[in-house]
């Protein structure tokens, strides 16, 4: 990772990279995960998300920086992999309580 990141974050990009299902354990127990236009809140949620991201999709997520802005951490991050559009630069917006994250909101 070329990029500093806070510890929740650094344990989010770490689980997705080793098999992306246990992400979930990152996350508070209600937080949302925006992505691809739709909405995931809590745990069970978060968790179906991820699992079917992994499934459909074999990508590296590569953080390149970050910055903070308004009570959340920007992640720029390059997605390589067998996805329409690849590789891609994507913002990774977390909004962090305590050691875990609250929520996340991936979009270009």
């Amino acid at each position: 990772m070329t990029a500093t990141l806070p510890q929740p974050i650094t344990n989010y990009f770490t689980a997705d990279a080793a098999d992306g299902t246990s992400v979930v354990h990152c996350f508070t127990d209600d937080a949302v995960v925006k992505d691809e236009g739709h909405t995931h809140i809590g745990h069970e949620a978060i968790q179906q998300w991820k699992e079917e991201a992994v499934a459909k999709y074999d990508y590296v997520c590569e953080p390149l920086s970050s910055e903070q802005h308004e009570g959340k951490v920007i992640v720029t991050c390059r997605l390589t992999g067998n996805f329409p559009g690849s590789p891609a630069d994507l913002r990774f917006r977390f909004v962090l309580e305590g050691d875990r994250i609250a929520s996340l909101e991936i979009a270009p």
